[in-house]
């Protein structure tokens, strides 16, 4: 059973290999997953399947961030919605009753569920969405 672990593990390494580097990553020798950081006064490498504890001794330990790039937002000013927004009458506004409002739609969940449309009612404002 330990071969199979082995092999496991180099095929897991060879995979993060592949795919740019196993700089900072370690292999559980008992279970052959990948072991994450604990970050104490004494850190180690910690097993999250077995517990296996591999202590870190000198050198440095870091952490390398990927920031998140976001999508970006566009403001849009009351005068400039009104020119840019389609208008719909086949809703009712849940604040006023009226039946006119600004519509537009957004991937709010994931890529296999209908998009959001969000409401603004052209009378007071009130902003409202539906899933579709």
């Amino acid at each position: 059973m330990r071969g199979s672990r082995e092999v496991e593990g180099n095929l897991i390494r060879g995979e993060l290999d592949r795919m740019g580097g196993a700089e900072g990553v370690e292999l559980c020798p008992k279970c052959g997953k990948i072991m994450v950081l604990r970050r104490t006064s004494k850190p180690a490498w910690v097993c999250p399947k077995c517990g296996y504890e591999k202590s870190i001794q000198g050198g440095i330990v870091y952490t390398k961030v990927r920031k998140k790039t976001g999508a970006a937002v566009m403001v849009l000013e009351k005068e400039e919605e009104e020119k840019v927004l389609p208008v719909t009458s086949e809703v009712v506004c849940p604040n006023c009753g009226a039946r006119e409002a600004y519509y537009w739609s957004i991937q709010t969940r994931s890529a296999d569920e209908p998009m959001t449309q969000f409401f603004r009612c052209r009378k007071c404002g009130h902003t409202w969405r539906e899933y579709a």
